[in-house]
């Protein structure tokens, strides 16, 4: 069974093969929910003007905040894969060739991904190939939605419902705040099997090509080796805290909260999922969210 139905470069698989995960309209890309705003698909960017196969940092207008990738990796500095400043690819109005090494998400999945059944965290994803630190896995695709749409979709959940909705948050130097939802219950890809963990190997990267909806774009944080299952920060807090004091405290507030716990089974475990009141909390009943900040 291929979960993505013919629409990724690679089939992905599903273990036990006798079980099907819950049923949803596959997107290799965003959609826009009804009356939610802007189509993601929809091109708003200028193209560059480079005539070469692949733009040059010095020559590219899709480079003003340096070099994204180098040998299909995101670049990082040191010891850690941390990337905060805005990533542009080239997109479908640029000149340059199809192989310009500043055309990486939009190329798809690189590696043999499997949806698999946990053994207490129920669906799950993991890759059957190796994976190189930096290297692009996947999207977390799905429908668009607005702030009033995505508080409503999860205050109508139960305490029981999974909850697929991620918030994006960046953060510009003058102060303003951007605000992406993702919603990839009925409508998504692959990425939503992603689970939670408190010491990930993937991190997310915001990347824009055609618009500035981004695409959330999860490289591998270190070395993946098959077989392996991939997980990310729902929070987007991986290496962001002192994780001593940030656990102790979560602790707390998750017991008193009644948060969803965490099975990640880290060292560093907080003991619940992410969470944050501003959208996901009605009355007394704690929401789960998935925050990139």
């Amino acid at each position: 069974m291929d979960v993505s139905r013919g629409l990724e470069n690679l089939p992905v698989t599903v273990w036990p093969r006798l079980e099907e995960p819950p049923e949803f309209q596959y997107s290799p890309d965003h959609v826009t929910a009804e009356g939610c705003g802007p189509n993601p698909s929809e091109v708003s960017f200028p193209g560059c003007s480079c005539q070469s196969a692949s733009c040059l940092l010095s020559t590219c207008s899709c480079l003003p905040y340096g070099e994204n990738y180098k040998n299909s990796c995101i670049n990082y500095e040191g010891s850690k894969l941390e990337y905060a400043k805005p990533v542009f690819e080239c997109n479908t109005m640029c000149q340059c060739g199809e192989s310009c090494q500043n055309r990486v998400i939009q190329r798809g999945l690189q590696f043999r991904l499997e949806v698999f059944k946990t053994a207490d965290k129920g669906w799950g994803l993991r890759t059957l190939d190796f994976v190189p630190r930096g290297r692009f896995v996947c999207e977390y695709a799905g429908e668009i939605l607005d702030f009033r749409e995505a508080r409503r979709r999860v205050q109508q959940q139960s305490s029981s419902d999974s909850n697929y909705i991620i918030a994006i948050r960046e953060y510009s130097c003058d102060g303003q705040v951007m605000e992406t939802f993702v919603d990839p219950t009925y409508t998504g890809n692959v990425g939503r099997f992603l689970n939670h963990s408190c010491e990930p190997n993937l991190i997310m990267v915001p990347v824009r090509i055609d618009s500035m909806v981004p695409k959330l774009a999860l490289f591998a944080d270190r070395d993946i080796c098959a077989a392996e299952e991939l997980s990310y920060d729902y929070s987007g807090r991986h290496r962001n805290y002192s994780p001593d004091l940030q656990r102790d405290q979560e602790k707390l507030q998750g017991e008193e909260l009644g948060k969803k716990p965490c099975h990640c089974g880290a060292k560093s475990c907080t003991g619940f999922l992410p969470y944050d009141g501003t959208l996901f909390y009605e009355q007394d009943t704690p929401r789960c969210l998935r925050e990139t900040l």
